[in-house]
């Protein structure tokens, strides 16, 4: 579900001041989980069902989240965080209690008429959705370059004096490095493949760059897993095979997450990423 601005003066509002904010759409949703969840102005989130569906809402005050204060926060990374944070608490716990289309961050509505009805235009789409990831989680899977697990060469000889020397070791330096990025991939590469074939789905997200993954080392692998719950255990040993076979990449699992990657399509892409070997 996209990231929207849908202000235009429609329907019935709770608040003249404020709009609503979707964090996902689920088939029903437990009163007291919602009661227990707060939103994002800090209120209990709620319920506006349509269609056989629940979309779970909170009260967004203009003030903030009108299209153009959005337009200013969004550029604010400290406010994003927080809004973000937030937002994914209240999907984190309606994954919890089953499956749940997450909408994307900052899709506000003017009103609750409004949110009911995309539930009825979009309810075929909404209900396969939900229909896909019902008992399934998103695991992620991240691979790390290990430094020096690949082969090293020996330092060429050759005629010259320092000068020649040193740059026969920067080649060579250069050299073992391409190499072992290329090696890495490669291992990131067999790596997916393997987790997708176990996988109902899977997705091959760009590597983050190291500013947003906090890593020393560079990132190959950044998969995303829509895993049987029933399968998880088989799935877990599977990585940590993969781990012993590829010892160039450090395998790092994550989840269970909200399933972000298979709400859409085309997931969004992170806001920093470098380019992502081919398989």
């Amino acid at each position: 579900m996209s990231s929207t601005a849908d202000l235009a003066p429609a329907g019935r509002t709770a608040r003249p001041d404020a709009g609503v904010w979707l964090h996902g759409v689920v088939r029903e949703a437990d009163p007291a989980l919602l009661a227990a969840t707060p939103g994002m102005d800090g209120a209990p989130v709620r319920a506006v069902p349509a269609a056989g569906l629940v979309a779970v809402v909170s009260t967004a005050p203009l003030a903030e989240y009108g299209e153009e204060a959005l337009r200013r926060n969004l550029e604010d990374l400290a406010w994003l965080e927080r809004a973000a944070r937030a937002h994914h608490a209240v999907v984190a716990a309606l994954s919890r209690a089953g499956a749940v289309v997450p909408a994307r961050l900052a899709t506000v509505h003017h009103d609750d008429d409004r949110v009911a009805g995309q539930l009825a235009t979009r309810r075929s789409e909404l209900t396969a959705v939900l229909d896909r990831l019902a008992g399934r989680d998103e695991w992620g899977v991240k691979g790390y370059v290990v430094p020096g697990a690949t082969p090293r060469s020996a330092e060429p000889a050759g005629p010259g004096g320092a000068g020649a020397a040193y740059l026969r070791r920067r080649r060579a330096q250069l050299t073992a490095r391409e190499e072992g990025q290329r090696i890495a991939a490669d291992a990131a590469c067999a790596v997916h493949t393997a987790l997708a074939g176990h996988a109902v789905a899977a997705r091959r997200h760009p590597p983050q760059d190291r500013r947003l993954s906090g890593a020393p080392t560079a990132m190959v692998l950044n998969g995303a897993y829509l895993v049987e719950q029933v399968t998880l255990a088989d799935f877990r040993r599977l990585v940590d095979a993969l781990a012993g076979r590829h010892p160039e990449i450090r395998l790092e699992l994550t989840g269970p997450w909200p399933p972000y990657s298979f709400a859409e399509q085309r997931p969004p892409e992170p806001a920093l990423t470098v380019r992502e070997p081919a398989c």
